[in-house]
């Protein structure tokens, strides 16, 4: 026991050595841009519901965002074994620089004008009071992709 307890030390030894010796942009590549994932936990009985909801609300606002250039591609994801207790639907944007996350009243401002006319305030506030029941908000993340050396 004590020698199979010594292996797996040495080789976990071995192994952060490994990672102490990775240098960016040599071994791996930081790449432009930042993924916003928003995780949500969906009643497994009501993704479908869910799912279709967000067609007529988040998807309109991203094809506006796109159309801006502030987001360059964007996505739905759902977890095929979503009864598990965790996030169950992602909503994914991608934006092409960590730059366009600071503030610009202008932009900002005809954004937000333009996804109210696509979809007005009180109509989007039915909607969320629906997926309210049903749902909760569980991760809100910005990852960067790192690409690896050939």
């Amino acid at each position: 026991m004590k020698i199979q307890f010594s292996i797996v030390a040495f080789a976990a030894t071995l192994g952060l050595a490994g990672a102490a010796t990775a240098e960016p942009y040599v071994d791996y590549t930081p790449q432009k841009g930042v993924w916003h994932v928003t995780t949500v936990k969906v009643d497994p009985s009501h993704i479908d519901d869910y799912v279709t909801g967000l067609r007529k609300s988040w998807a309109p606002g991203e094809e506006i965002a796109k159309r801006h250039g502030l987001i360059d591609s964007y996505r739905i994801m759902v977890k095929l074994n979503s009864s598990d207790g965790q996030g169950n639907v992602q909503m994914i944007e991608h934006y092409p620089s960590i730059a366009a996350l600071d503030a610009d009243q202008a932009r900002d401002q005809a954004l937000r004008n333009e996804f109210l006319a696509a979809l007005p305030k009180t109509q989007g506030e039915a909607m969320v009071a629906g997926f309210d029941k049903y749902r909760t908000f569980v991760g809100d993340d910005y990852w960067t992709e790192m690409t690896f050396a050939k």
